[in-house]
This record gives C-alpha cells, structure tokens and sequence, in this order.
C-alpha cells in the first residue's frame, strides 16, 4: 500500500553501518526504456536499458509490518526514531508505476503524469533515473560528446516544469560506501543535487531524521545531499532554461544545516531565452514550437577537443520539421551576444543581471571531476509549492524590475494549487534518447 499522502509533501519542495532496507511486499519491476548509443552520423545501436523510481517517492514502512515509517506530518516514531534506528527499522518497496504515479514506457519514450489519483489518493509528480542493470544506474561522460532528445511539453503549462538532467550520484546508489545499504540503486537511492536538497528522507544510507521541519522553505532535516548537476532540460510550454551548477565537492557529499548552502552554485549559470531578451523564440507557435515535439541537442566542447580536457562550452541546437534551429541570441544591452555557454557569458550574465557570481566562486567549469567519472540521468515533473516556478516561466523575484528578472509570461498570480487544478492530467514524454561523439546522433 502506498502511503500518497507523503508522496504529495515531497513534492512541495554520520557513517554507520545501517541503512535503508528494501522491503518484500511489493515486487520491484523496472519499466524498460530502450535508448541509442551512436558512433557516428547514422550509425547507433539501441541499449536496452530501464528506469527506476526515486527512493523518496516510495512507500516507506517497518521491516516487521506494513505500518509506515513516514506520514503527511512526517516521520512516524515508532517505528523510526533515531537516524541509525530508522534506517534499520524502515523499507522501501517497489512501485506502482503507472497505478500510483502516472509513470509508462513504450520502447524509446518514457510518460510523467503531473498528478496521478493512485489507489491511496493524489500523487504530484515524480522523478525516475536511467538504469544499466537491475542494480546499477547508467553513467554518462559528457566531455566531447553530445546528448539528444526529444521532449513533448505541448500541454505541460505555467507553474510546472519538466526535467531531464544529469547528477553527480554513485552509480549503486550508495551500497558500496555504505556497506549495510539493502536497497541501492534499485529502489532509486542515492539522490544529490547542487540545491544540496535536505529534504531527502535519507542520506549516506542513514534517516535524515534530525531536526526535522516538515513545513515551510527549511523544510527538511539537518542535512542535505550535495553534488554538481547539470540541467539539459527545465522547461514547460512556456519557457526553457540550460543551466550548469558546479560544487567545490568532487562528488556525492553530505552537508550539514547552514553548511548546505555554500558547497554548490544553487542557481548555476542559465541559458533562457525569454530572460535572455529572445522573447520570441521559444513557446507555442514560435521560432521553438512548443504544440509540437522538440528536438533537443546539447554538446560538450572541451578545451583541446579531447575526452578529458576541461570543459570549454556547452551548445545548444533545437530540431523541429527536419529543421535544425540554432539557439537564440543573448540580447541585452552593453553585453555580447552569445547563443552558447561559456564562462565569459556565464560571467556576464551574472554581471548584467546584478547577480552574485556563484558559478566562479564554485569552480566554474573547471569544477569537472563529476565529468570524467561519469553522471546519472534524473528525468522528472514538478511544481513548486514557494516560486510557483516563476523563476523558471514568470517574473522572479516577484515584484523585481531589473533585467533578467522576466523569464516568461506566466502571471505572478497563479498559486500552485491553481496549477494542480487546472493541470492534473498534464504529462511530459521525454524519447528517441541518443548518446555519441560530438555530430553522431543525426
């Protein structure tokens, strides 16, 4: 039985030897999802692989029974209770992916529902990762290489935002640092991002249980799970955004409380077009149109054009109708105009916009080891219960002026609850996935 009532909080947005454990009474089966793995233009061989569902979206319950360990006010003592109890005496179970989340695949497209009214009530989004085995998630190394998808937001509208990007997570999902860990990659563990998330229910296999706020923007637990991230893809029908976050950690790394907010750049460097002055280039019926399915190419230039040299630019292309569509301008006043991301345009967007220029402060692209050991795909569909994403497809901070402050035309005064009425059934397909050197996947 899942519990969907927790599900609907998650989505608002100390080594030991235990860890979490993987439960019995559902059975765990990965929905497959066939991808391309290319060598050159016209020449890729399809990857048989699958996905999984994010350990934080599953039911989570006593090893001894079936009474949860996690409810709508968080978590439950007993059966949890300290972080190495909890861990002990708590397990994930498998998932109910299209019944209970609104998760299909056929052949090479995967479906995220926004809202889904499972057996238990409403879940609100989800967040699945690319696997290479039963037990292992699948690693990309982006360095001189490029990534292509294709992605239909035709009707996924303001306030909900899409994703397809990659994160610094251990392949296993952990077991191999945490010995004790039951359940790893399988039942989706392991999750870091640059945002240092603390809301995660566990972290380095041990419950995330102390000091515990299950309300308001702290919500979350004393610590948080840090490590670079790169989003190819935050986007609606309304508006899209590339953005790099580096971290000063090479890889997955547990923060504590105040400490979580100065390991990784939080906000990154973003390409988006609207906020970038193209005002016209992506949305229904523009230059990018999103009624129809997207192409999506992103490249991964490095300095001296080799596999382990340092990251120089990251391009971007769009094809829609055979037409491949350069990306747009940057067009603000006193500035270049890039149409790619580079650390002289990542530092001059931070200066035109008035922005602290974390994305230096954090290594830039020169904070690359994520790259050469390899990075998880994370594909998901969210709202956000604080910023209603208009930072994302509307004007952020409310109320501000300055350039860079409109992202999109989505009213400030659409809430999220607006967003789940209006946009309950919506769904983003992300397909027709490809992965090769640089001008492969054509």
């Amino acid at each position: 039985m899942i519990r969907s009532v927790a599900l609907t909080f998650l989505t608002c947005l100390f080594s030991t030897t235990y860890a979490q454990q993987a439960g019995t009474l559902v059975a765990e089966n990965h929905p497959p999802l066939t991808w391309q793995k290319c060598t050159a233009c016209g020449s890729c061989q399809n990857v048989a692989g699958s996905i999984t569902l994010d350990a934080d979206w599953r039911w989570l319950h006593s090893t001894s029974s079936a009474s949860g360990c996690w409810g709508a006010s968080g978590w439950i003592d007993p059966p949890c209770g300290p972080p190495n109890v909890c861990a002990q005496s708590c397990a994930l179970e498998g998932a109910d992916y299209a019944g209970t989340f609104g998760i299909a695949t056929s052949s090479n497209t995967a479906s995220l529902r926004y809202i889904t009214q499972g057996p238990d009530g409403p879940n609100i989004g989800s967040r699945v990762f690319l696997m290479a085995s039963n037990t292992q998630y699948q690693t990309f190394k982006l360095k001189n290489r490029e990534f292509r998808f294709d992605v239909d937001v035709s009707n996924v509208g303001c306030g909900v935002k899409s994703s397809l990007y990659f994160v610094g997570m251990d392949a296993d999902g952990g077991i191999q640092k945490y010995p004790g860990n039951k359940a790893g990659a399988k039942y989706g563990t392991g999750y870091c991002d640059a945002k240092c998330p603390r809301n995660l229910r566990f972290i380095n296999g041990e419950a995330n249980t102390l000091n515990w706020e299950q309300t308001g923007p702290r919500w979350g637990g004393h610590f948080g799970s840090c490590c670079m991230e790169i989003d190819l893809w935050e986007g609606n029908s309304i508006s899209t955004a590339f953005t790099h976050h580096p971290c000063q950690v090479p890889d997955q790394y547990r923060c504590q409380d105040a400490e979580c907010d100065e390991v990784c750049d939080k906000d990154g460097c973003d390409f988006n077009s609207y906020r970038n002055g193209a005002t016209t280039f992506y949305g229904p019926g523009r230059t990018v149109n999103t009624n129809n399915k997207i192409t999506v190419v992103t490249q991964f230039y490095t300095a001296d054009g080799t596999d382990v040299g340092t990251l120089s630019e990251i391009r971007r292309l769009y094809i829609q109708n055979g037409q491949v569509i350069q990306n747009s301008q940057l067009n603000i006043p006193g500035i270049p105009s890039y149409n790619s991301m580079t650390e002289d345009y990542c530092y001059a967007q931070k200066t035109a916009f008035s922005d602290p220029n974390t994305f230096a402060w954090n290594g830039g692209f020169q904070a690359d080891s994520a790259l050469d050991r390899g990075m998880v795909l994370a594909m998901s569909i969210s709202d956000n219960c604080y910023t209603n994403m208009l930072w994302l497809d509307g004007q952020w901070p409310m109320g501000s002026t300055g350039p860079g402050t409109v992202r999109g035309t989505c009213p400030p005064s659409l809430d999220y609850e607006e967003t789940r009425a209006q946009q309950a059934p919506n769904t983003v397909k992300f397909s027709n996935i490809k992965f090769g050197p640089i001008g492969s996947t054509c």
